[in-house]
């Protein structure tokens, strides 16, 4: 199995850090996100790896080259024209990804300690092309869930503002943790091209197909922001 890492983003909220790095390469407890998240992926035997790049991008394949790959196959796509955001940089990393195998998707500046063997097992338990791992966690945005844990809708929590497929009937919402489980198949279904959000095919996509929600109960932390780092320091040693 396959993952892409999402490092390509210019990180403002990480800022001053990010005006001179990519955000992958901030530190915890004195190890980048990009190496906890390799090495936290290799712990369940992932060791093929795609990582996406924009913002100051060379540090990201120097800082790879440096350490030998971590000892792992792992294939650049590089967004070098145009940051792309997450639906459009899976998009591009097609031609690394479309190979008939799931893969797992995930953001650089997410720790978490969810156990990846369980997540693959319930996706491919589905049968199904996207499952995202939720969990019941404060956040401003939620996804809205049906009683078989299948997407029907997002609600912004703040505004009340919702995007829904079908009548709200008491749907569970849940904040996104910001790792998926694809089957390539999705390649076929995503109708946008260019700069977009993932997170905008899914919320078209469940008008007519199933994506399900894995809910867990672990570790889980957006190291966007100067004090999340100090958050995460106190669970990631």
């Amino acid at each position: 199995m396959k993952a892409l890492i999402f490092a390509a983003g210019k990180g403002t909220r990480l800022k001053p850090f990010t005006d001179h790095h990519p955000k992958a390469l901030a530190k915890v407890n004195g190890i980048p996100l990009l190496e906890r998240n390799i090495t936290y992926l290799k712990d369940f035997g992932i060791t093929d790896f795609v990582i996406n790049i924009y913002h100051f991008g060379s540090q990201i394949t120097d800082f790879l080259k440096q350490n030998n790959n971590f000892n792992c196959n792992i294939e650049i796509s590089d967004e070098c024209d145009e940051l792309l955001e997450t639906g459009g940089g899976l998009v591009f990393a097609k031609k690394f990804l479309d190979h008939g195998e799931d893969f797992i998707i995930m953001n650089a500046d997410i720790l978490t300690n969810i156990n990846i063997t369980d997540f693959v097992k319930y996706h491919q338990s589905l049968n199904d092309f996207a499952t995202l791992a939720v969990s019941d966690r404060q956040s401003s945005r939620k996804l809205l869930f049906n009683e078989d844990m299948v997407l029907r809708g997002w609600l912004n929590v703040q505004t009340g503002e919702q995007r829904l497929a079908e009548f709200n009937k008491g749907f569970k919402p849940y904040a996104f943790s910001g790792v998926h489980c694809i089957n390539p198949i999705i390649f076929d279904k995503i109708k946008r091209t260019g700069k977009f959000s993932v997170m905008e095919e899914y919320l078209d996509i469940m008008q007519t197909e199933k994506i399900h929600g894995f809910v867990h109960n672990s570790i889980l932390i957006d190291v966007g922001r100067p004090e999340s780092v100090i958050e995460a320091e106190k669970y990631f040693k």
